[in-house]
């Protein structure tokens, strides 16, 4: 338990505040160190009463906070003012009107933005749209408040173990949900790759533990091979008389992890597990040919993968990143990445956009308006944004965060940058809204193009327009930018407008016509019916003539139906007296509902219209936002989702867990003989007596690929097939496989 002891905490308190500013006192002027003491002092007052989960003084958060924007971030004073104070107004009793008479308007400002990310991570994702709209228009404003609250959410990550286990999953999906992606498009990825790391251990805390367990047994292999590769370099280096350092540092625990996922690889199959740095000195007019002349020395001693060679110093990265990239075959026949950069491009890399605006003026930077740029995208993208759905906005959001570069040109020859899979119509939008709107087709190496046509690095683009062409519904199956989906749905948007009047009232005409009233019952009714998310939709169909006379026809003989099949219902007694119709019960505690014939496992909820409980007779109903609901049989709605959605009503139903098998996947590989295949099924069936639901094998060159479905109890009895199959003659390679 914490023991509170106030002098020694005073003393403590007065260390961090030092500690914070160490490496930051000496740049700053007198006026901005005042305004950091003001800041430090009235987030102590503010915080004096509250504690964090593990006891200790809450002001030793913003501390933390000030120093991960003083240090590792590289922020100025304004910036470490408003770390200090990020949680005042949320948490105490000021309010932002008097953060503004003490600070002024800037720093109330970023505070505010701040305050309304925090708002909405309290909440859940299904919050309103116009929230997420609010929140992300904020962050486009001023990119202080982004890395401020970058820097809020990796102390959070750092000092996440005093939470509870429910709430340290739901912070660390979010964080690789949302604010890994962040630090990457602000340039941070020595942040990002910590962010990734700390949320893989409180997500996936097995594998994680597993690779830094393996990390740690390679250490001193590692290091003598990073030794043993960097004399061979040095030494040609040295002998052109370059002023640089070089070091060596192992890829991030997630993105190993990654590696080994996405290739179905084991750790020691990941040739790439560290990158070498050659750090050089240099001024301004000779960064760029010093670069070049590192690469040819180092690719004068050891042999180059031309397909692995990467100059983003030439072409930077769209986050600023600089650097040249190249993978040799080093000592032992090794694989070895060496990176080469200038100390300005080391800083920019380890601290982002901070640092990138620090050299601005010394240096000819020809992308130093790339984070500009994307702010302004993101804006634009936002505004332009019409759906009420958040997850829908919040990924069009994101299309903007982890993207890999591609470099076109226009026909004058100026540099665009788009992300890898854009289409000629995406390069359209990228010129200009009004420009993709009347997009006809383009022109890429002098050769006609379809508008889906993807382009590649080094493409020249013309785009041909025309003032009669307008947006279309299936341009939105071919474009990748967030930018260009969000003008086409809004051009469309305006469109299905144009409809709605029309339709309406021809509706009402045709329901006249057929005896029927308009209402918003009857609307409502007929929405159901037709499936339609909004009546809006309803009225579009009717004025274009997907609903027609004929199918409302349809729809009133529907409803006659519905009230026969609901009359006789009501005239049946409620309770059951034939014995053979009441469903056998699994002997042992009911405890878990399986769906579908196989009997899959789902995440659900239960319905809180009808209550089900264990023993009830029940079925799944998939909805719109909120997964799968689980309803009794005999709920009161269970006759209306089942005579208009039924493709979504699934099959349920309670089961005992201790007496279940489940349907498990494993993919098995290796060299193909004869008998191969019956010493496989054997194992299985006969020596693990385990039941196999399918398998399926293929055979090519002597290399046999399959996949074992099996009933397995638990985890256990997996790792023993897995293991036992492993030792198999022939068998390379056995990996249970996740369900997508």
């Amino acid at each position: 338990m914490y023991q509170i002891d106030l002098d020694k905490e005073a003393e403590e308190i007065a260390r961090r505040y030092k500690n914070m500013l160490r490496n930051t006192y000496r740049d700053l002027t007198e006026e901005n160190k005042i305004l950091i003491r003001k800041a430090f002092e009235l987030a102590k007052e503010a915080h004096k009463d509250q504690r964090r989960k593990t006891g200790e003084p809450y002001i030793y958060h913003p501390l933390a906070v000030a120093k991960i924007v003083a240090d590792e971030i590289g922020l100025g004073a304004t910036s470490i003012a408003c770390a200090l104070l990020h949680d005042v107004v949320e948490d105490t009793e000021y309010t932002l009107e008097d953060i503004e008479k003490m600070f002024g308007p800037k720093i109330a400002k970023i505070i505010d933005g701040l305050t309304k990310i925090s708002n909405v991570d309290h909440q859940n994702l299904s919050l309103q749209s116009e929230n997420y709209r609010k929140l992300l228009l904020t962050l486009s404003e001023d990119i202080r408040v982004i890395l401020i609250k970058i820097a809020d959410r990796l102390h959070n990550m750092r000092t996440l173990d005093s939470m509870k286990a429910s709430k340290q999953k739901k912070i660390a999906s979010e964080t690789t949900y949302i604010y890994a992606p962040l630090a990457h498009r602000m340039g941070l990825y020595v942040i990002k790759s910590e962010l990734e790391d700390l949320s893989l251990k409180y997500t996936d805390p097995d594998s994680y533990y597993f690779v830094v367990k393996k990390l740690e047994e390679t250490e001193k292999d590692r290091q003598r091979y990073i030794e043993e590769f960097t004399q061979i370099i040095s030494k040609r280096l040295q002998e052109e008389g370059l002023n640089l350092k070089i070091k060596g540092r192992h890829k991030s625990v997630f993105s190993i992890f990654k590696k080994m996922k996405k290739q179905n690889v084991s750790f020691e199959e990941v040739y790439d597990l560290f990158a070498i740095r050659v750090i050089y000195k240099s001024d301004s007019k000779n960064e760029k040919f010093l670069a070049w002349k590192i690469y040819s020395i180092v690719t004068d001693e050891f042999t180059p993968n031309p397909s692995r060679m990467r100059d983003w110093i030439t072409t930077p990265r769209s986050t600023g990143y600089e650097s040249l990239h190249v993978t040799v075959i080093g000592p032992e026949n090794k694989w070895v990445e060496v990176q080469i950069r200038s100390v300005r491009m080391d800083e920019i890399a380890e601290k982002g956009i901070a640092a990138h605006y620090k050299y601005k003026e010394g240096y000819k930077i020809e992308e130093d308006n790339q984070i500009e740029n994307w702010i302004a995208q993101v804006r634009e993208t936002i505004e332009n944004q019409t759906s009420t759905n958040a997850m829908e906005l919040l990924d069009d959001f994101k299309l903007n965060l982890y993207t890999k570069d591609i470099f076109v040109f226009t026909p004058n020859g100026d540099l665009k940058v788009l992300s890898v899979g854009a289409t000629a119509l995406d390069f359209a939008y990228s010129i200009h809204s009004n420009i993709g709107d009347h997009c006809l087709g383009a022109k890429v190496n002098n050769k006609l193009v379809p508008l889906s046509h993807l382009l590649k690095s080094g493409d020249q683009v013309e785009i041909l327009t025309s003032q009669n062409q307008k947006p279309k519904a299936d341009w939105l199956e071919f474009v990748s930018t967030s930018k260009a989906k969000s003008r086409i749905k809004a051009a469309l948007n305006i469109e299905k407008r144009k409809y709605t009047e029309e339709g309406k009232e021809l509706l009402i005409r045709k329901l006249r016509h057929l005896r029927v009233n308009f209402s918003d019952a009857e609307l409502n009714s007929i929405q159901k019916f037709f499936g339609a998310k909004t009546s809006h939709d309803i009225f579009y169909q009717v004025a274009i003539g997907l609903i027609d006379t004929k199918e409302l026809k349809k729809y009133i003989d529907s409803k006659g139906v519905f009230n026969n099949l609901l009359s006789r219902l009501r005239k049946r007694p409620t309770f059951i007296s034939n014995k053979e119709n009441i469903e056998p019960k699994e002997e042992g505690t009911l405890d878990m509902i399986v769906f579908g014939d196989d009997e899959k496992k789902l995440d659900y909820q239960l319905a809180q219209c009808c209550n089900p409980i264990p023993g009830d007779k029940i079925f799944g109903f998939v909805t719109i936002n909120k997964g799968i609901k689980v309803h009794k049989e005999t709920c009161p709605n269970a006759i209306d989702m089942r005579a208009n959605y039924d493709y979504r009503v699934i099959p349920a139903k309670w089961v005992n867990s201790a007496n279940r098998n489940f349907l498990i996947d494993i993919s098995i590989e290796g060299i193909d003989r004869k008998g191969i295949l019956n010493d496989i099924t054997n194992l299985v069936s006969h020596t693990l007596n385990i039941d196999v639901k399918k398998f399926t094998i293929n055979s090519d060159d002597g290399i046999f690929q399959g996949i074992l479905t099996l009933f397995i109890k638990n985890t256990v009895q997996l790792e023993e097939v897995l293991q036992k199959l492993q030792n198999l003659e022939g068998v390379a390679k056995v990996k249970r496989l996740e369900k997508k």
